[in-house]
């Protein structure tokens, strides 16, 4: 891959950039976020936990000895994590605050501007920068934990896109992404009931061709030698209006996590 190759979508980012000072207002344009950032931080959290586990039973074996696993804790402190898109830092500071060494980017220079004065007065260490995914890459830089949520459906080369989430993942390493499936409901909940009915978000946030199924989004990491490990949904309860994890239900917003291979 060379730097002549470009995932981001001008128009996208100056969409969001227009409503950037709003990343961090709970009732504003990014409000659905919000709602489910607790279920995400929550999600990524575990599965990171449970890679930890795993890699420690994997030791334990090689070595083996039962005790490798139980004398180890699967503390999150010192991990090395980026987030791809980043806006004004909604998913980076609570990944900081576990412990993690956390690293945003976006193509927006606003949304970094937001990002890095809220970490400011909120006393929190994040590094934000203005970059893009292909380039971080073409500075040969491999994190633990590379997350790119709610940002897929707004890139300009998807295979190329997801081709550099797992290059930026050491080998071993996890990467978690947070999308849309290109269905039927999802045109009915996401688009005509979240923008032009409910208006939780700005019209023309998001391009119901531009949303992923998991089989191909599967598809392309497979292609990158990297496996799917869990896929997760997130609902909302119709009763409660509050947003739920079921493992039973991607047809609308979903989570997936997969693990680059050693070999590559």
């Amino acid at each position: 891959m060379t730097t002549a190759i470009n995932t981001v979508d001008k128009d996208e980012v100056e969409r969001f950039s227009r409503i950037a000072d709003e990343w961090w207002d709970e009732r504003g344009k990014f409000a659905p976020l919000h709602k489910i950032n607790p279920l995400r931080v929550a999600y990524i959290r575990e599965r990171i936990v449970n890679h930890l586990s795993t890699e420690l039973r994997v030791q334990s074996a090689e070595k083996q000895s039962s005790q490798i696993g139980t004398q180890h804790s699967t503390t999150l402190k010192g991990i090395r994590l980026l987030d791809i898109g980043c806006g004004g830092g909604l998913i980076s500071e609570p990944m900081a605050k576990l412990g993690m060494q956390v690293t945003g980017i976006d193509a927006s220079e606003k949304n970094i501007a937001v990002a890095r004065l809220h970490a400011e007065k909120s006393g929190i260490e994040i590094d934000y920068r203005c970059t893009t995914a292909e380039e971080l890459v073409a500075a040969n830089a491999r994190y633990d934990v590379v997350l790119a949520l709610e940002i897929i459906e707004h890139v300009a080369d998807i295979p190329a896109f997801v081709e550099c989430v797992c290059k930026l993942a050491k080998p071993g390493g996890l990467v978690i992404f947070s999308t849309m499936n290109r269905t039927a409901k999802a045109y009915a909940l996401a688009i005509v009931g979240a923008e032009y009915v409910l208006r939780w978000l700005p019209r023309g946030t998001h391009t119901w061709s531009k949303f992923v199924k998991p089989s191909e989004l599967s598809r392309h990491l497979r292609a990158n030698n990297t496996e799917v490990k869990d896929m997760t949904g997130m609902v909302m309860n119709p009763l409660t209006m509050k947003w739920e994890l079921r493992k039973d239900d991607v047809s609308v917003n979903y989570l997936l996590t997969a693990t680059r291979a050693f070999s590559l």
